[in-house]
């Protein structure tokens, strides 16, 4: 290397598996706006499914879960993909910061979607006469109710690794990884 040359390193060189990155973030991306979309239809099914028989709100529905999470879900969907059209540190720090935010919501969703099983099981049928009534309602929530965990299981999954992949490790050289 001459003298007059510097070798700067560039923001992309200090992420390990730059070219894993770069090939998934937009499917990732992708991903997670489509579970934020069908944490808010589930919202909306809830919303839409409050019948006489049933005598409250499930609890789920009542903490607004799949409302805010969907924000957060497809907020920091839409970073990845800005993420991988332009690379930039602050894009870099602002996405991570949001997949985050996104994880925590996954795990608080998680949590209460746990106890929002414990709380509605002797609800899901309410004051129902008939048993073909309660056992519609019951399918129609308990299946409502696992497609939610799913979902917040598959966005804390990418969030997380998402995080902890875009985190500069500065104990090691790992450029020779990839």
């Amino acid at each position: 290397m001459d003298s007059n040359t510097t070798h700067k390193p560039t923001y992309e060189s200090r992420i390990p598996f730059p070219k894993l990155l770069a090939t998934k973030v937009k499917l990732f991306g992708a991903i997670q706006i489509l579970c934020g979309l069908m944490n808010f239809s589930f919202g909306v099914i809830f919303l839409f499914t409050f019948e006489k028989p049933y005598p409250r709100f499930p609890f789920i529905f009542v903490t607004g879960y799949p409302f805010w999470s969907s924000i957060l879900f497809i907020n920091s969907g839409a970073f990845l993909v800005a993420l991988e059209r332009k690379t930039t540190e602050t894009l870099v720090k602002m996405s991570r910061s949001k997949n985050c935010f996104s994880a925590l919501a996954a795990v608080a969703g998680i949590i209460l979607l746990a106890f929002g099983f414990i709380v509605d099981q002797n609800y899901f049928c309410g004051y129902a006469e008939e048993v073909s009534e309660c056992k519609a309602v019951t399918a129609l929530f308990i299946g409502v109710l696992t497609m939610l965990m799913a979902v917040s299981i598959i966005e804390l999954l990418i969030s997380v690794s998402f995080s902890i992949l875009t985190r500069p490790f500065d104990c090691c050289d790992y450029e020779e990884w990839c």
